[in-house]
C-alpha cells in the first residue's frame, strides 16, 4: 500500500501539471494589455510579459529570457508597430509559428489620430493624410522606418543646453523630431486608455487562446465576459470621480491620455510634450506656458520620468498644481488587476489635482 500511493499521486501531480503545460504559450508585449489577457487566462495558463514595467515600449533590447519567451509563444499579443516599432521584427524573427494578434490593426479598435499641436484645439485631425498610411491601421510601410526612434530617454539630461541656441532654430529641430518621433503611424498607439477599446480585445483574446486551446474556449469566454461586466462598473466609478470637477482644465505632460480623454468626456487643453521619447522645443514649451497662464490651468499631470526643468519653467508664475499619472502602471503589479487600477489611478490623480 505504501508503494501504491506515492506512485498515485505522482499520476495525479502529472494529470495537473499537464493541464497547466497544455494551456498555450502567450507573450504580451505591456503591462497593461497583459493584464487584460491574464484577466482572460484566469484558472487556465498566465502570459509572459515582455516589457518589463518602467521600460520604454518605443525602444528596448530584449533580453535572453524575454526572447525565449517569444519564441517559444504560441500566441502574441502586442499592440503593434505604432507604439514599438522595434518589436515586429522580433515578432517575425523570434515568434514565426505564433498566431499573432495586433490590437491597433484589428478592426474592433478605436483608433484617434496623433495630435502634434500643443494646444489640442488648433489640431487637424486630417493633418497627416498626406502620409500615405492606411486609415484602418494595417501595416502598409516598411522595417526601415524603425531608425527614426534610435535616440534614448536619457537624454532630457541635455534639455538645458537648449537655452544656449536660437529659439527658432529649436523650434524648427526640435519639432521636426517629435514629428519623426510618430513617423511610423498616423494613429496615436495609446489605445488601451479607452476601456470600450479594452473591452473589445477581451473577445478577440478569448478568440484567439480558443482557436488555440478548444477544450477551455467556455473559460475564457467567460472570463472575457465578466471582465467587460467589471469594465462597465468602472466606467461608472471613474465618471463619479471625475463629475465634480468636470469645469476646471488640465495639462498634461506627455501625450498619452487621449483615449482616457474622449472615453470620460474631459478633455486636456494641452500637452507639454508629444512624445516620452523626445524633449519638446522651447517654442512648444512657452505654448503651453502662455496656456496654463492664461486660461489659469489648476492641473499639470506629470509622469514619473518628467523632466524638473522643463514642468518648472512651464509652471512659473502659475497657482497649478501637479499630480503624477503613469499611462503603463509602472508601480502597479503586473497581472489580471492592474488594468482597472490604472484607469482608476489615473481617474484620482486628475480629480485630487484639479
Amino acid at each position: 500500500m505504501s508503494r501504491i500511493r506515492p506512485a498515485l499521486a505522482l499520476c495525479l501531480t502529472l494529470i495537473g501539471g499537464t493541464a497547466m503545460a497544455d494551456a498555450p504559450r502567450v507573450a504580451v508585449d505591456i503591462t497593461p494589455v497583459h493584464s487584460l489577457v491574464a484577466r482572460v487566462m484566469a484558472d487556465v495558463g498566465t502570459p509572459d510579459l515582455i516589457l518589463p514595467p518602467g521600460a520604454s515600449p518605443h525602444e528596448y533590447n530584449l533580453r535572453p529570457s524575454e526572447a525565449s519567451a517569444l519564441q517559444n509563444a504560441d500566441i502574441v499579443v502586442w499592440m503593434g508597430e505604432d507604439l514599438a516599432p522595434w518589436m515586429d521584427h522580433a515578432v517575425e524573427t523570434l515568434a514565426a509559428n505564433a498566431s499573432v494578434l495586433t490590437l491597433l490593426e484589428a478592426d474592433v479598435t478605436t483608433r484617434l489620430d496623433v495630435r502634434e499641436n500643443a494646444l489640442f484645439e488648433a489640431h487637424s485631425h486630417n493633418d497627416h493624410d498626406d502620409r500615405g498610411h492606411k486609415d484602418d491601421g494595417h501595416d502598409d510601410h516598411g522595417h526601415d522606418d524603425h531608425a527614426h526612434d534610435d535616440h534614448g530617454h536619457d537624454d532630457h539630461a541635455d534639455h538645458a543646453a537648449h537655452d544656449d541656441h536660437d529659439d527658432h532654430a529649436d523650434h524648427d529641430t526640435h519639432d521636426h523630431a517629435e514629428h519623426d518621433d510618430h513617423a511610423h503611424g498616423t494613429h496615436d498607439p495609446h489605445a488601451w486608455l479607452s476601456p470600450a477599446n479594452a473591452g473589445a480585445w477581451l473577445n478577440l483574446i478569448a478568440a484567439e487562446l480558443s482557436a488555440a486551446d478548444p477544450e477551455n474556449a467556455g473559460t475564457y469566454f467567460a472570463n472575457a465576459a465578466a471582465a467587460r461586466a467589471e469594465l462597465d462598473e468602472l466606467n461608472a466609478e471613474i465618471s463619479a470621480t471625475l463629475d465634480p470637477v468636470r469645469n476646471r482644465s488640465f495639462i498634461v505632460f506627455h501625450d498619452a491620455y487621449q483615449y482616457f480623454e474622449a472615453a470620460f468626456d474631459f478633455p486636456a487643453a494641452g500637452a507639454i510634450s508629444l512624445s516620452d521619447a523626445t524633449d519638446p522645443s522651447p517654442a512648444r514649451i512657452a505654448q503651453v506656458r502662455d496656456r496654463v497662464r492664461d486660461q489659469d490651468i489648476a492641473c499639470v499631470l506629470t509622469e514619473p520620468q518628467f523632466n524638473p526643468g522643463i514642468l518648472a519653467t512651464v509652471l512659473d508664475g502659475t497657482t497649478a498644481k501637479t499630480a503624477v499619472s503613469d499611462p503603463l502602471g509602472v508601480d502597479l503589479t503586473p497581472g489580471p488587476a492592474l488594468y482597472p487600477q490604472l484607469i482608476r489611478n489615473l481617474a484620482t490623480a486628475l480629480a485630487s489635482c484639479l
